[in-house]
């Protein structure tokens, strides 16, 4: 079937430098939300960190940098264009060879609402100068909404094991390199390659534990019928110190999301878009 020129069109759009630049203008955005959350959970780890370590206290922390209201703005402005990239692989397809599978441009469109969502919190914040509420406070709020409807209890514990899904699969992918097959390899040198390597399985693992550890607190809320159980990312960062390894395990973990800050600067300079 031939295409029309309406969907040529589209796809001509859809591949436009105006979707490029803001698809890595987006992962640098990226990037500085993750260098700055990871920082935070640093300080909480060697007992100096009292602001939220998450996205919430990163643009915070951002806010009162020199400029920070500029820099708020561009944080905002390039997760835009994530949100926007996303909904062009959501309609049209992704690149790669798999790109315009229907799980490919589904998960594409959860991205898209993800990203976008978190677009409007900086945004907002950035307008208002008003910081939303932590993720703490967030999936408290949404678990115990969930809870009080028909059969909540086992939709809140569908959503935990769903969440702890995510969070090995997003481990998973990033220890089995799966990164490569969108990096743009004739431009790397080895050097380059190994170094993303390490941003890449490192960070990647880390952020894997950190949704894995939410979706614990998710599932623990089902079962004990408790919203206040649920955590968002700060609550589960926090909880590693508790462990017998102490804060040395939130300290790796922090260092893991600084990595993969830095693995997401190195997508926006080297990934196929």
């Amino acid at each position: 079937m031939k295409r029309t020129r309406g969907g040529i069109t589209a796809r001509k759009a859809a591949n436009s430098s105006v979707v490029d630049t803001g698809a890595r203008w987006g992962l640098a955005a990226r990037g500085v939300l993750y260098l700055l959350i990871g920082l935070l959970a640093l300080r909480v780890a060697f007992g100096h960190g009292s602001k939220e370590a998450d996205s919430s206290g990163a643009i915070r922390e951002l806010a009162q940098q020199p400029f920070g209201k500029v820099l708020v703005w561009a944080v905002g402005i390039g997760l835009v264009g994530m949100a926007l990239w996303r909904l062009t692989e959501a309609l049209f397809g992704a690149s790669g060879p798999d790109g315009k599978k229907p799980q490919k441009r589904a998960l594409s469109g959860v991205r898209c609402v993800f990203y976008g969502f978190m677009a409007f919190s900086v945004l907002s914040f950035a307008v208002s100068s008003r910081g939303s509420e932590g993720s703490d406070a967030k999936s408290q709020d949404f678990t115990a909404r969930a809870l009080d409807l028909p059969m909540g209890r086992w939709l809140v514990g569908v959503a935990g094991l769903v969440v702890i899904g995510i969070g090995i699969g997003v481990g998973l992918r990033a220890a089995m390199r799966k990164y490569h097959k969108n990096l743009k390899k004739v431009q790397m040198s080895q050097r380059v390659r190994r170094a993303i390597d390490v941003l890449g399985v490192s960070g990647g693992v880390a952020r894997g534990a950190i949704y894995a550890g939410a979706g614990v607190f998710v599932l623990i809320a089902a079962a004990k019928y408790d919203p206040d159980k649920a955590k968002g990312v700060d609550g589960t960062l926090r909880t590693f110190a508790e462990t017998p390894a102490g804060p040395w395990l939130l300290a790796v973990v922090a260092v893991g999301l600084l990595l993969f800050g830095l693995f997401s600067f190195a997508l926006a300079r080297y990934r196929r878009v």
